[in-house]
C-alpha cells in the first residue's frame, strides 16, 4: 500500500512543473501569438487536473486501507471509524482540504478550457495564466509546506481518530459544498482579470462566466446552511449561527457574490457599472481565500479552526500581492 503514497507525492512534484510550464508558455505564447505554444499551455492544465485526481485518489487509498504511517491519515481517522466519515476524513483536516482545493480548481480549470478555449481566444490565455497561478500557489503549499503524504517515522498500531464534532452527516456534504463555492469563483475572477488585461471590459466575460457565478453561489449558499444546520444539531455550537469568526468568513464572500450577481445585470442591460464589477468580484475572490485565512492562521479562537499553523503567513501574503497586481 505504501507506493500508492509515493505515487501521490510524486503526482503532485510533476503538477507542480507542469503548471509553472503552462503558466510560462502561455503568456510568451500569447506575447509572441504563438498558437503552438499557447495549444501546449492548454494541455498542461489537463496533464495537472490528471496528476491531481491521482494525487488525491491515492489520499483517499491511504485512507481507506488504514495506512497510519501517513501523519495525516493518522491524525484523522482510526481502525474504527465508520468509512463515510473515513472518506469525509481526507478533507476533514488542513492538509487534506488544501488538496481538494487544488484538486477542484484544477478540475474547474479543464472544465473552462474546454467549453471556451474556440469562442473566447483573446481572454483565455489570461485566463489560463491567473486560474494556474492560484493552484500553483495550492500546489506549493500541498508539496512544500504541509502535505497530506508526510510519513512518520513509525507505523502507530491505530490512528487518532476523528474528533467526534466532526462525526455527523454534516461532515460528508459541508466542507464540500463550500469548498466547491470557493473554488467556483475562480473563474469569474480569472476573466475578470483577463478582461482588464486585455482592455475587454465589455459583457463577454460577463456572459461567459454567468453559470459559473451561479453555480458558485448556489455551492456557497448550500455550505452555509448545512453548516446552520449542523451547528444546530450539535451541542455546544451556539445554534443555527452563532457569529462564529468562521462562520462570518464564509458569509461574507456569499454576502459580495449576491452584490455581484445583481450588479453585472446592470452592465448588460445599460452598459454601467464595468469598472465596479470587476471590484465586486475581486472582492468576492479574496474574501473566499481570506475566509482560509482565518481559518488556518491561529489568530481567532474558532470551533472551525485547524489551530496554530504556519499557513496564515502565506494566504496574506497571496492577498497582499494579488491586491497589488491588480491596482499595479
Amino acid at each position: 500500500m505504501y507506493f500508492m503514497v509515493d505515487i501521490g507525492y510524486f503526482s503532485l512534484l510533476v503538477a507542480v512543473m507542469a503548471s509553472i510550464y503552462s503558466i510560462v508558455a502561455v503568456i510568451i505564447g500569447a506575447r509572441l501569438k504563438n498558437r503552438e505554444l499557447i495549444s501546449s499551455s492548454y494541455k498542461a492544465v489537463y496533464v495537472v487536473a490528471g496528476l491531481l485526481t491521482i494525487a488525491i485518489s491515492a489520499l483517499l487509498y491511504a485512507f481507506l486501507t488504514d495506512d497510519f504511517q501517513v501523519a495525516y491519515v493518522a491524525g484523522n481517522s482510526s481502525r474504527d471509524l465508520h468509512w463515510t466519515y473515513t472518506v469525509s476524513a481526507v478533507w476533514g483536516g488542513q492538509e487534506g482540504s488544501l488538496l481538494f482545493w487544488a484538486w477542484l480548481l484544477s478540475v474547474f480549470s479543464m472544465i473552462v478550457l474546454l467549453t471556451n478555449r474556440r469562442q473566447n481566444r483573446a481572454l483565455m490565455p489570461s485566463v489560463t495564466a491567473i486560474m494556474m497561478g492560484v493552484l500553483l500557489f495550492f500546489l506549493v503549499l500541498v508539496t512544500f509546506v504541509t502535505s497530506p503524504f508526510a510519513r512518520l517515522g513509525y507505523i502507530p498500531v491505530d490512528g487518532q481518530g476523528m474528533n467526534p464534532l466532526l462525526q455527523n452527516p454534516g461532515m460528508l456534504f459541508h466542507p464540500p459544498t463550500l469548498l466547491i463555492g470557493y473554488v467556483g469563483f475562480t473563474v469569474p475572477f480569472a476573466f475578470a482579470m483577463a478582461a482588464l488585461i486585455t482592455g475587454q471590459l465589455g459583457d463577454i466575460w460577463i456572459r461567459s462566466t454567468r453559470r459559473w457565478t451561479i453555480f458558485s453561489w448556489f455551492f456557497l449558499a448550500v455550505g452555509i446552511i448545512l453548516g446552520a444546520r449542523w451547528a444546530y444539531v450539535e451541542l455546544g455550537w451556539g445554534g443555527y449561527w452563532a457569529w462564529d469568526p468562521v462562520e462570518n468568513a464564509s458569509l461574507m464572500p456569499w454576502l459580495a457574490g449576491t452584490a455581484y450577481l445583481h450588479s453585472v445585470m446592470i452592465q448588460e442591460r445599460k452598459n454601467m457599472l464595468k469598472v465596479w464589477n470587476v471590484v465586486l468580484i475581486l472582492m468576492t475572490f479574496l474574501l473566499s481565500i481570506f475566509g482560509t485565512f482565518i481559518t488556518r492562521s491561529g489568530l481567532i479562537s474558532s470551533v472551525h479552526s485547524f489551530g496554530q499553523s504556519a499557513l496564515g503567513p502565506f494566504f496574506l501574503a497571496f492577498i497582499v500581492v494579488t491586491l497589488l497586481a491588480v491596482i499595479i
